[in-house]
Parts: C-alpha cells; structure tokens; sequence
C-alpha cells in the first residue's frame, strides 16, 4: 500500500488561492491514477480531481471546473492541486487518493492520505 503526505491547506479568504501537495512513497508512482477528494462534517467524500499515470487524462467535477487544477510529477512522485477563485463552499478536508488499479482514473481508491483542512472564509 503506498503512503500518501498531504500538505498545503490553511484559512484563505474568499476569490484566493491555494495549492495542495501530496507526496508519495514507492516505485511504481508513474504507473497509477492519482486524485483529490473531499469531505465536510455530515456528508459523504466527494470526487474532486483526477489525473493519469501520464498526466494526459484529466478529470474534474463540475463544482471545481475552471478553478482547480490537478497536476503530478513522477519524477518526484508528487501530486498537486492548485485551487484558484476560491469560495465558502470549498471549504473541506481535502484527501490526496491513489488508485493503484487504474493508470487512467481514479475509480476505487486503495490508498488515502491523513488530509488536509482547507477554510475559506467570506
């Protein structure tokens, strides 16, 4: 199972920016999808962000479209979240996810990061 290091969350006020990191351990980094999801108090993990083992196959969720950007380097065997134009209701626990059985998608994560809190204020 490969361990996953969330960092980069904090209070940001409304229209800001941040940027999530997320760094792996093992080997086979390049060979997996990785992903963003996130969490508030009461509700079930949502679907943020996700990226191939290349980085040439992303995907967003709608609420996110335009804003966020995901992005990986396997090199270093991170993987990013820039957030732009940020509003009240991103506020959240942001979990940094690996799908160890799909290159393309996050589909069935099988490893979650510790998660970071993310607040943005109005």
């Amino acid at each position: 199972q490969v361990q996953l290091v969330e960092s980069g969350g904090g209070l940001v006020q409304a229209g800001g920016s941040l940027r999530l990191s997320c760094a792996a351990s093992g080997r086979t980094f390049s060979s997996y999808a990785m992903g963003w999801f996130r969490q508030v108090p009461r509700k079930e993990r949502e679907f943020v962000a996700s990226i191939s083992w290349t980085g040439g196959l992303i995907s967003y969720a709608d609420s996110v479209k335009g804003r966020f950007t995901i992005s990986r380097d396997n090199a270093k065997n991170t993987v990013s979240l820039q957030m732009n134009s940020l509003k009240p209701e991103d506020t959240a626990v942001y979990y940094c996810a690996a799908d160890q059985t799909n290159p393309r998608i996050v589909t069935a994560p099988d490893s979650w990061g510790q998660g970071t809190q993310v607040t943005v204020s109005s």
